[in-house]
């Protein structure tokens, strides 16, 4: 512990700083800020946004795929950081396949490549290059509903209807497995699905229909 007596206490208007008042403080320094501003902006044009302000960032590797998207031919350049989830929302305006955890851990981004169920968050569109893509708007290409889908309605499987064309997607790729055969079976199977409103029971119902026929 120091023994040293403390110097006495700087008086008003005494100190380092004693010659600048805090009034002629507060007025230069506004007077430099808007000197700066107005040398910054004098002659200075609105900029157009960047495409890494869009989304889609700058100066990373890119690459060429060509794939099937719900039965049509898709070839385009992509960032190779840049999610199937994200390509079909932002760049392909396929809105259906909805992004919720952007995470793997809610399945609202389930689609189908190649006869599989996959979490579009979480695949890279780069890889697409040769595949099959089907997404919720891809199921029912002829018009009439996918029998899930009616399912689904005649089963009042939704609420909110965020997650509900994951839950879709899942439930095609369950039948299409073969992991319906009891109630136990499709809620394991369809555990990565989740439900924010609680429709469980009737999402469970709704893929027992589709298998059974409406039986």
């Amino acid at each position: 512990m120091s023994t040293d007596a403390p110097g006495p206490a700087l008086q008003p208007g005494e100190g380092p700083t004693s010659h600048l008042s805090r009034r002629t403080f507060i007025a230069a320094t506004g007077t430099a800020t808007g000197a700066a501003v107005a040398a910054g902006g004098a002659g200075s044009r609105p900029v157009a946004a960047t495409e890494d302000e869009v989304g889609e960032p700058e100066g990373g590797a890119t690459s060429r795929v060509s794939f099937l998207l719900n039965g049509r031919r898709q070839s385009l350049v992509v960032d190779n950081r840049t999610s199937l989830l994200d390509l079909l929302r932002e760049r392909l305006d396929l809105t259906g396949t909805k992004k919720g955890c952007d995470a793997g851990a809610c399945g609202a981004c389930t689609v189908h490549v190649d006869g599989r169920r996959v979490n579009a968050c979480l695949t890279l569109a780069a890889r697409l290059d040769g595949a099959q893509v089907t997404t919720i708007e891809g199921l029912a290409p002829e018009g009439d509903l996918h029998p899930l889908q009616r399912a689904f309605i005649e089963q009042d499987a939704l609420q909110c209807g965020f997650c509900t064309p994951g839950q879709i997607m899942s439930g095609v790729a369950c039948l299409r497995e073969g992991h319906t055969g009891s109630p136990a079976e499709i809620r394991e199977w369809m555990s990565g699905n989740i439900c924010r409103c609680g429709c469980y029971v009737k999402i469970v119902r709704a893929v027992e229909q589709a298998a059974t026929g409406g039986r």
